[in-house]
């Protein structure tokens, strides 16, 4: 299949013009830090172009499809189901795109949440999928540069200022979150 065919196919599973265009952006932004990283870009472009597959569905459905899959669902995903999207767009890639690569498929899975271990792919995605330009908070700007001179540094500011973004929200987090989703404390391991 080609590119081509592939953003059609990601297009139509989308459903929505707005969310198709953000992954698009996604997809350019991971392959242009991909290239300056050393990275493989078409991975990164890949996975940048399918991150978003579930983030339109309902909490209602990405529970279901999340409990059909037999994943284990935490105290948190239960209360913001959205949480699921990454995990169960990395399911979908997997399934219905038939994506075998087990990098890109933790890219995907790690683009919303991220890790306290992350491959340079992990980092390319999750930092492209924050900080493509149609995002608006302050330090957008700052960060892309950062990312275009030092991927894990700019991985650990992004998710410091998520996490000090959803603080001041008063998003619940549990432990697994805080451990998992946004490392306040030190920069996260890039493998």
């Amino acid at each position: 299949m080609t590119f081509t065919e592939l953003r059609r196919r990601v297009r139509e599973h989308i459903g929505q013009q707005h969310r198709y265009q953000h992954s698009v952006r996604v997809a350019r932004c991971a392959e242009e830090l991909a290239r300056r990283h050393g990275v493989d870009a078409r991975k990164a472009r890949l996975a940048g172009l399918l991150h978003d597959l579930a983030r339109l569905y309902t909490p209602e459905r990405l529970l279901a499809e999340a409990s059909a899959r037999g994943f284990i669902i935490g105290e948190a995903e239960r209360e913001h189901p959205m949480l699921l999207h990454a995990r169960l767009g990395a399911a979908l890639a997997r399934e219905e795109f038939g994506v075998k690569d087990d990098d890109v498929l933790s890219a995907i899975e790690k683009h919303t949440r991220g890790s306290t271990a992350m491959s340079p792919l992990d980092c390319v995605v999750y930092l492209a999928d924050s900080l493509e330009p149609h995002r608006s908070f302050v330090e957008r700007a700052e960060l892309w540069k950062l990312a275009l001179r030092d991927l894990r540094a700019a991985t650990s500011e992004t998710m410091r200022l998520s996490a000090v973004h959803h603080a001041r929200k008063r998003t619940h987090t549990d432990g697994r979150i805080s451990e998992e989703v946004h490392v306040p404390i030190g920069a996260p391991e890039v493998l």
